[in-house]
């Protein structure tokens, strides 16, 4: 089955040899981009596609045009959990039925 994969981790994707590769230089889990940004998400999918129909080799990697945002601090702080944080997320985490 033909496919093409659209996310970040260029590094472990590449070298895990998949067919198409659209490369989205953003947080792990926002493949598409930012949420409720429905322009952009539209236009990487749009671009995937292509990407599927115009690939001439195996193992072809594209990059979206698009950035996460101005400020890359981003990459410092992703997945950061401060100390003020911790109330609200034991909140969600009780809501979805977590411990």
């Amino acid at each position: 089955m033909a496919t093409v994969i659209i996310g970040s981790a260029l590094d472990i994707v590449e070298h895990c040899g998949v067919p198409r590769f659209l490369f989205t230089d953003f947080p792990l889990g926002n493949p598409c981009g930012r949420p409720g940004e429905r322009a952009m998400q539209h236009d990487i999918v749009r671009r995937g596609l292509e990407l599927f129909e115009t690939a001439e080799r195996p193992r072809t990697t594209r990059r979206a045009p698009y950035r996460w945002s101005a400020d890359e601090s981003w990459r410092e702080r992703y997945m950061e959990v401060r100390e003020a944080d911790l109330p609200r997320l034991r909140r969600g985490g009780q809501t979805r039925g977590g411990d």
